[in-house]
């Protein structure tokens, strides 16, 4: 093996020896699901914020972000750090949760005002959720180390799996926000060596332009992360289950900082897009920038998405286990060693499953998943959420609601699915809003999101009517 393709596995095994070492090795019950200290104290607001931030830094998020800016220019960039608006929508539909309903998790909310049916429905579509984060980030941390397909890619995918999976099994959310920490730091320290050495030939060559229709496609964009930020944070536990882990006060400012943080991230990694662009390189700016730059570049970049792809990945882990040991039953009690040992279940489940669509590259090009669909189509999955969660304060608003809400939204996501996996056309062009290539996903989102709304409202006043009708008959 040369240097150049020992190196990469240098900087792999270095991340491992370094996030090992900020792991506990025994934890107990409490603290594998709440992440409490070994005395039994919460964690803090900086803990929980940057925790919150680094695992909303995806090693595709990264690689989106720089893509967006190649096509679009600085609206493309712009266009995924909304989504980072994520944590002040979810921050605050969850603070009042919490502080008016004392609710323990969204779970436990669902359960209370929905029923244990609707409760389920959630959770299955979070489960896809999570299934999507695993194979997504893998993936882009596996192109570091070799072609699609190739043996270092798999032995990649091999690797990075075995190791995230070693520490999520063994510290679960304590391990998770332990290693956020130090994964974060390590990070923003590298993409600050990655901005000294582009901004000199990026002011060089000053913001490039874009033809108009690639400028009103990335403002499309736009357009498509603002109405989906309306839902998106609720069907992302990576999320919504550090929102419970501090006080509601404190949580609120933790997710304030944590959009800060990651938004900031993201914002300035979408400048080696711009920087790809300017430059006249290849797609795929988040490998062919490093690659003008040579190896040394190539290994700050590789770092980079090591360290976010595995924070992305444990916490996906740790909510996989939550989700499988308490949540789907609504326990709301103190964690006992029966959730520890079903919870690691699932995690090892999910580490294998997960992984299963990056075997669809050898079906050919007719098939397969784009990075990008991992947010683009679960977002548009989920639209249904917005009502169901941000009108919550409506009281006659229950089952029926709920129903009306979630399921016109999911028929929209399998449809809008089914068309981008498969690269048909099922929704008319009618359809479309804006311009370029997610114009119809923001019809789709627009249209989607109005029936679902309408939906929900729709069941709220018959169920009013319905009460109505009772008292005046008692």
């Amino acid at each position: 093996m040369t240097f150049e393709g020992f190196a990469p596995w240098a900087v792999l095994a270095t991340a491992c020896i370094v996030t090992w070492a900020a792991t506990p090795r025994r934890v107990t019950s409490p603290q594998f699901f709440d992440g409490r200290s070994s005395d039994g104290a919460l964690p803090g607001l900086w803990l929980v914020a940057v925790s919150a931030a680094i695992t909303w830094i995806f090693a595709k998020s990264i690689a989106n972000a720089a893509d967006l800016a190649y096509a679009f220019g600085i609206t493309g960039g712009l266009g995924y750090t909304i989504y980072y608006l994520s944590f002040i929508v979810g921050g605050v539909a969850i603070y009042f949760l919490r502080t008016r309903g004392h609710y323990r998790s969204l779970t436990h909310f669902l359960v209370e005002k929905y029923g244990m049916l609707c409760a389920r429905l959630f959770l299955l579509t979070i489960g896809f959720r999570l299934f999507n984060e695993v194979w997504s980030n893998t993936k882009v941390m596996a192109l570091f180390f070799g072609a699609e397909g190739s043996p270092a890619y798999w032995l990649a995918t091999i690797a990075v799996t075995l190791f995230t999976l070693s520490y999520a099994w063994t510290g679960g959310m304590r391990a998770s926000l332990l290693t956020d920490r130090i994964q974060a730091i390590l990070a923003f320290v590298l993409l600050g060596v990655v901005l000294t050495v582009l901004f000199p030939g990026l002011s060089a060559k000053g913001v490039p332009e874009v033809p108009i229709d690639l400028r009103q496609g990335g403002i499309t964009f736009c357009l498509l992360a603002l109405v989906q930020v309306l839902s998106y944070p609720f069907h992302d536990p990576v999320l919504t289950d550090r929102a419970f882990l501090s006080p509601p006060r404190d949580m609120l400012k933790s997710f304030i900082l944590a959009a800060l943080i990651s938004g900031g991230f993201i914002f300035l990694f979408s400048f080696i897009g711009l920087y790809a662009r300017a430059h006249g390189l290849p797609a795929n700016p988040s490998v062919s920038v490093p690659a003008a730059f040579g190896l040394l570049m190539m290994l700050v970049f590789n770092g980079i998405m090591l360290l976010s792809g595995s924070s992305t990945i444990d916490s996906t882990f740790t909510s996989v286990a939550k989700l499988a040991a308490r949540d789907w039953r609504n326990d709301t009690r103190e964690p006992a060693a029966r959730h520890l040992t079903a919870g690691r279940i699932a995690v090892l489940a999910v580490a294998v499953i997960g992984n299963l669509p990056l075997l669809t590259i050898y079906l050919g090009d007719k098939v397969g998943p784009a990075i990008i669909a991992a947010t683009t189509i679960s977002g548009t999955m989920v639209m249904g959420l917005a009502p169901i969660f941000l009108l919550a304060w409506i009281k006659p608003a229950s089952r029926l609601s709920f129903h009306l809400a979630f399921w016109p939204g999911l028929a929209f996501g399998v449809v809008r699915t089914v068309e981008v996996f498969l690269k048909i056309h099922i929704f008319p062009e009618a359809i479309a809003i804006g311009f370029g290539k997610y114009a119809v996903d923001l019809g789709v989102n627009v249209w989607g999101l109005l029936i679902c709304t309408a939906g929900y409202l729709i069941g709220a006043a018959l169920a009013r009517k319905r009460q109505c009708a009772c008292a005046a008959t008692s």
